[in-house]
């Protein structure tokens, strides 16, 4: 089954849940914010999704500019990066969705189901 790291309140993660409910898949939903992803889980997704570790950064978000990631990000190292984001899931950019094999960062609609509908 899926695991599904979102967040209620986000319009992106709520549209991605409808494009996983059009496509009659079965997930798990995490709230991100109280359940982040484990460091190993966060590795793992990391490369499940080939992206670069700072593309999982949520940059339109709240505490991505309090923190003042943007500026501190150079310096960061991936082990410092993924600690970061294991340790606040209002860092990570949503929705986050795995099934142990691949994973998604984001959503992109077309991209989204495209990656998901081999799951069914």
């Amino acid at each position: 089954m899926l695991k599904f790291y979102g967040y209620k309140k986000c319009g992106t993660c709520r549209k991605a849940e409808k494009a996983l409910e059009s496509l009659k898949i079965k997930y798990e939903f995490i709230d991100i914010t109280e359940t982040p992803p484990s460091a190993a889980a966060l590795k793992q997704i990391i490369k499940q999704a080939a992206v670069e570790p700072r593309k999982l950064f949520n940059t339109s978000g709240v505490q991505y500019r309090e923190l003042k990631i943007k500026d501190r990000l150079p310096k960061l190292h991936e082990a410092d990066i993924v600690k970061l984001l294991a340790g606040n899931g209002r860092l990570i950019k949503r929705p986050l969705v795995t099934d142990g094999k691949r994973a998604t960062v984001g959503f992109q609609e077309t991209d989204f189901k495209k990656a998901w509908r081999a799951a069914k």
